[in-house]
């Protein structure tokens, strides 16, 4: 049996907490060649000091930092730009692996043809599938339904699939998860990495939108599971949902203004920032009821 070939785990953390210790764990204990790319968006001055030291015992560890909190996709970007393996894994810092999750990437990517990126099984820590593992390609109509709840009447429009019946092997989907994405990195360089105009959120979405229309082709491998945690970060849920607010917007307008007419954009971003706005009032007021 040949030896897979070296892959560059790009791992962005922020204030992640005690579950990072977990993900560094799982990678270094994959049983095909590996590298992490251990990209500090910022956390608490003794755990950098840590996870510096953690480095500089590590040779298979590298620690990026100093470029403060540059948000997801550029960190992303910076990850990849130092990485010396010819495949890219892209995951999330509260998550862990099975030992052999590189090995079966390998083995599945030898059977396609390029550009192509692998997903995983993305379960919660009690085992429940989440639903960005698997998704369709987000359009302003599967926004609506999805926004309105109404994939039961439409179900050709529906965004998440995670509810959807367990393919028993490996196949093509429209789009996975920013918190797993394999994949050649001469593909990552062919469509310019993640775009940086995202801060947090929406960037997966975009990059799997970018990468179809490359010509390439997105695949789901279930037998692959991964646990994330997910929500593990020390930010507010306010931020977040500004980010999102900010990503949805972005996004439609750089990937739909040529598609759809301008009005219909303009609704998209009055339902986007009405969403908003209903949760920093519900935040207000949930904070004067304490």
């Amino acid at each position: 049996m040949t030896t897979p070939p070296l892959t560059s785990v790009i791992m962005v953390s922020y204030h992640t907490g005690p579950v990072l210790d977990q993900a560094i764990a799982s990678v270094l204990a994959q049983t095909a060649p590996v590298e992490l790319i251990l990209v500090n968006n910022g956390n608490p001055p003794e755990v950098e000091k840590e996870l510096a030291a953690r480095a500089d015992a590590t040779p298979a560890m590298r620690l990026l930092s100093g470029q403060g909190n540059v948000g997801f996709a550029t960190a992303c970007n910076l990850g990849a730009a130092e990485a010396k393996g010819d495949f890219l894994l892209f995951l999330n810092p509260d998550s862990s692996l099975p030992s052999d999750a590189l090995a079966i990437l390998h083995r599945e990517a030898a059977e396609l043809k390029t550009p192509y990126m692998l997903g995983a099984r993305l379960q919660d820590g009690d085992g429940k599938d989440q639903r960005g593992c698997r998704r369709a390609l987000l359009t302003p109509a599967s926004a609506v339904v999805e926004a309105l709840h109404l994939q039961s009447r439409f179900p050709k429009h529906r965004l998440n699939l995670h509810d959807t019946p367990m393919p028993t092997k490996t196949e093509p989907v429209p789009a996975i998860s920013g918190a797993f994405m394999f994949l050649p990195k001469a593909d990552f360089k062919a469509i310019n990495g993640f775009d940086p105009g995202y801060f947090l959120h929406v960037e997966d979405l975009d990059f799997c939108l970018r990468f179809s229309r490359m010509g390439g082709t997105i695949y789901f491998v279930p037998d692959i599971v991964v646990t994330h945690v997910g929500g593990t970060s020390a930010t507010t849920n306010l931020f977040l949902e500004k980010q999102k607010a900010k990503g949805f917007i972005r996004y439609f307008y750089e990937n739909f203004s040529d598609i759809y007419p301008q009005p219909v954009l303009w609704m998209l971003d009055a339902g986007i920032l009405a969403r908003l706005w209903m949760k920093i009032l519900l935040a207000k007021w949930r904070e004067k009821k304490k």
